[in-house]
């Protein structure tokens, strides 16, 4: 009877959620971090808190630090059952949401606080610390927390808990680190959160914090390609953990892909391991899927203990010496001109234009315009492809540029009326159409894509030409040893290329980022960091600080 009644409140939540998602715009919901749970994923995030739990959550006193509906509450009464929760609270900002929770759900005895958690946090009063939280935090980056807020809330946080957060962490972070401060000792706790914390600097406090002061359980990671909500594209994962410090043997259980109950694939991590492990979105290591049970009534979530890779056993670790790309690359962002619409045309328009040809630069095409991996070039080291691009790059000072080239002169003007003179790059150039220094970089990485393992995000292209790359693409220029093996063997570079090509999804996704809805991005350190272990394997001798010339001069005298 009491599952029939609760039922009824559900199904009526979820029509009054749509109704006020359907009655707020987007961007404003975005700027509230206002995502609401999937019912379906509150109910399992719950029976698998449920089951890890066991006794220690025999009696619920339950809490949810933006309860927003009530999707995790309403979760918590199906799982639980109403008579083993013996107290509630939730807290809920948004004063229109709180009364349809209120409306909803304070005939079963739940309190439910109008207000920021993070002020009530603050307050002379105390709320009743809960044994459990289930809780989907605000959304809110950084960029929508003026200085003020974030000051308040690292001393607060750093008050409560001795962390420090950095000033880039989203709201959720704050939310997390207050709501353990407030919950019990041996509590359990289930967040579902943005991933990017995982692989940023910026997380690195609550990392630390998570591997050390509470007993982490499971990381289940979403795959991106899968958005959890339809109106935020960002992944998501679900951290489940006691509040309790670790013990020294403790392992975490890392899941990617597929439900909580039954992942992809997933890997057992050692604290000790996992303390030292600067990117968590490298876990789980290995490409083998989760065991089917030997036995149909094991839980699925059962079948992970124990479970490990041996990649990580008899190859790279997080502590080893080896080479990365950075070793052999310098590695740096394509240039930002500022208006790519403005100082980059076709080259037969520029000389239609009768723009001077000193001061135009070949230039690669966007990523998506660009269809081959080798570019080979002309006469004048333009890349032979269709379109021919260039970039206007002067460095002449206005006055000069007038008399000397007023075909260029004039053009430049074009640019007061297009609003382009105001871009903040252009303002903080002088003159303000002088573009970056770049040499051209004999290979490329594309920024960011889409892809999975059948479709790769990122390409690695070997430029031949004399174009120069836009900030969609990063330069690589090889150093050190492996640029005195060019020079020595310039038939060399296709094997280059070769092994760039061979770098799996795995590997650069797990130094780069992953947003929502399957986008990549790979920063310059990011792409720094990939393992070189394939290049010291074809020439051992880029290990070796001795450079390649002297190596090969004392191999030809010892014979």
């Amino acid at each position: 009877m009491a599952a029939h009644w609760t039922d009824s409140i559900e199904f009526q939540r979820q029509r009054l959620q749509r109704l006020l998602d359907g009655g707020k715009p987007a961007a404003e919901r975005n700027r509230l971090g206002q995502f609401a749970t999937p019912y379906e994923l509150a109910l399992e995030i719950t029976r698998y808190v449920k089951s890890i739990a066991g006794n220690d959550l025999y009696t619920v006193r339950f809490a949810d630090p933006a309860i927003g509906t009530g999707s995790f509450y309403s979760a918590a009464l199906n799982v639980f059952g109403p008579e083993r929760i013996t107290s509630a609270i939730g807290v809920e900002i948004d004063p229109e949401v709180c009364a349809v929770a209120r409306d909803l759900w304070m005939p079963t005895g739940i309190d439910i606080v109008q207000g920021d958690f993070t002020r009530v946090m603050e307050g002379d009063w105390r709320l009743p610390r809960p044994n459990l939280i289930l809780a989907n935090p605000p959304y809110v980056r950084h960029h929508h927390l003026n200085r003020g807020e974030k000051k308040r809330l690292q001393a607060l946080i750093h008050h409560l808990t001795g962390v420090r957060v950095s000033g880039l962490a989203g709201l959720y972070v704050y939310f997390m680190l207050l709501a353990t401060a407030w919950m019990e000792d041996g509590g359990h706790a289930a967040w579902l959160v943005p991933a990017e914390w995982m692989a940023v600097n910026y997380g690195a406090a609550l990392k630390q914090y998570l591997v050390t002061q509470t007993t982490l359980i499971r990381v289940h990671r979403f795959d991106p390609a899968d958005v959890q909500f339809n109106d935020a594209l960002v992944s998501s994962v679900v951290l489940v953990f006691r509040k309790a410090p670790p013990h020294s043997g403790h392992c975490v259980e890392f899941t990617f892909g597929g439900m909580i109950t039954a992942p992809r694939i997933g890997e057992c991590i050692p604290i000790a391991r996992l303390r030292s492990t600067r990117k968590w979105t490298v876990y789980p290591r290995c490409g083998e899927p989760v065991p089917e049970p030997a036995d149909e009534t094991e839980p699925p979530f059962d079948r992970l203990r124990g479970l490990q890779c041996a990649y990580r056993d008899g190859q790279a670790s997080d502590g080893d010496e080896g080479v990365t790309l950075g070793d052999l690359f310098r590695i740096q962002r394509g240039i930002a001109t500022g208006s790519n619409q403005f100082f980059i045309m076709p080259r037969d328009e520029a000389e239609i234009r009768r723009l001077p040809r000193r001061y135009l630069r070949p230039v690669l095409p966007a990523p998506r315009s660009l269809n081959t991996t080798i570019i080979d070039a002309d006469a004048d080291g333009y890349p032979l492809i269709e379109p021919q691009l260039c970039l206007i790059d002067c460095d002449l000072p206005e006055r000069i540029l007038r008399d000397r080239h007023p075909e260029l002169w004039a053009y430049f003007q074009t640019a007061e009326a297009s609003g382009i003179r105001n871009g903040y790059l252009l303002r903080k150039r002088t003159p303000w159409y002088r573009q970056e220094r770049r040499d051209p970089a004999p290979f490329l990485c594309t920024y960011m894509g889409r892809g999975s393992d059948e479709k790769r995000p990122f390409r690695f292209i070997w430029n031949r030409s004399r174009a120069i790359g836009t900030n969609l693409y990063l330069l690589m220029y090889p150093k050190g040893n492996l640029a005195r093996l060019l020079e020595e063997r310039p038939d060399a570079a296709a094997e280059i290329l070769t092994l760039l090509q061979r770098l799996t999804t795995r590997e650069l996704c797990s130094e780069g980022r992953t947003y929502g809805g399957g986008l990549h991005k790979i920063e310059p350190r990011e792409l720094a960091r990939v393992s070189a272990a394939a290049f010291i394997e074809r020439w051992p001798e880029l290990r070796c600080a001795e450079p390649v010339e002297a190596m090969i001069e004392r191999q030809e005298l010892l014979l």
